[in-house]
């Protein structure tokens, strides 16, 4: 098509010059239509020059999550890793928002892209929540926004409160349970100086706890640690005194005195078990043994029910002898020690 073009303008200049040869211009017109000509081809058959192009960031940084985003620190490191295409580019940046709690994210620095992918960019917390995004920008305009990245801002100790039992209160028993509430996930550690027992807990999701400690004889100063997940510690004393109330636990039997003739029969061991401070003692478990002469000893555990009372059964067989035998039972628990306590049973003839 170029040719054909060429050869149609070549005709119309052998025109123009054979209309104006009579009149002697034809050397000045070949010129100027030879010098246009030689510019029109050239137009149409130069290679346009190559336009620099600029790189469109289409792919957003990610910046790594924190393991805990509580902290008590004033300044973090956020770490942005970008895509290779931009790495050393000093046309390129990354730009730090912020979005308070509330409040949308607002632009708060641009710091240069460093010469490897990641880039570590020093950021200013302010007290509560603090949500972090970054995007690049260069020539070609912003990439899409990184996933977001929350840190929390906590300087304050956390709260702990003992609801029981009271401080100051006398306890029977040889443990506490103390039960109370602190700031979620905050670890607690107490300590008793009159014994040098300690005990360890975390606060759950709402904020309860419980700690079970050993208490000595007479007083006892309990001192109570708790970091919460930023770091920060609070503290609690409270002084309990150990009473002198005991645990107590009662066996009887369904049939005391039981004739030989009347085998095999059922016996029936009951436990009833007493807390220190004279309540039924419930989910406690006892342990039963049972001795009849001419017989192997038999055992069972049971768990008291919320009357304090457990009960254990057993066969008596024909084959049991005349005589003296017994029933026992022990009870054994964390905050009140253990007890024990025993009757006899008779197979007469």
């Amino acid at each position: 098509m170029l040719g054909r073009l060429a050869l149609a303008v070549g005709v119309v200049i052998v025109a123009v010059a054979v209309l104006y040869v009579g009149v002697g211009g034809l050397s000045a017109v070949a010129k100027t239509l030879g010098s246009t000509l030689s510019g029109f081809v050239q137009g149409v058959t130069a290679t346009p020059s190559p336009r620099p192009t600029q790189l469109v960031v289409s792919d957003p940084p990610s910046v790594d999550a924190p393991g805990e985003p509580y902290t008590n620190q004033g300044q973090v490191d956020l770490v942005v890793t970008v895509p290779r295409a931009v790495v050393g580019d000093p046309a390129y940046k990354l730009r730090i928002y912020l979005a308070l709690q509330g409040q949308s994210p607002t632009p708060v620095s641009e710091v240069p892209i460093g010469a490897t992918a990641r880039t570590v960019v020093p950021v200013q917390l302010t007290k509560g929540i603090n949500n972090f995004v970054v995007t690049i920008v260069g020539p070609a305009g912003e990439s899409d926004k990184s996933p977001v990245v929350l840190y929390v801002l906590d300087q304050s100790p956390p709260g702990i409160k003992v609801t029981t039992p009271k401080d100051g209160a006398t306890v029977n028993g040889t443990a506490v349970d103390l039960k109370g509430r602190s700031q979620a996930r905050t670890t607690l550690i107490a300590r008793n100086a009159a014994n040098g027992a300690t005990a360890t807990s975390t606060a759950a999701p709402d904020g309860t706890f419980d700690l079970n400690i050993a208490l000595a004889s007479g007083s006892n100063k309990i001192h109570i640690v708790g970091t919460d997940p930023a770091g920060n510690v609070g503290n609690l004393d409270l002084t309990l005194k150990r009473g002198g109330g005991k645990l107590t636990a009662s066996v009887s039997l369904s049939a005391y005195s039981i004739p030989r003739s009347s085998l095999p029969i059922r016996l029936r061991v009951v436990a009833d078990v007493v807390d220190p401070d004279g309540n039924a003692l419930a989910n406690t478990q006892v342990t039963f043994t049972v001795s009849i002469p001419g017989i192997p000893t038999v055992s069972g555990s049971g768990t008291t029910d919320a009357n304090g009372r457990a009960q254990y059964q057993m066969t008596i067989p024909r084959g049991a002898s005349a005589g003296i035998g017994n029933a026992a039972i022990l009870v054994k628990t964390k905050s009140f020690g253990n007890t024990t306590d025993q009757t006899v049973v008779t197979i007469t003839k």
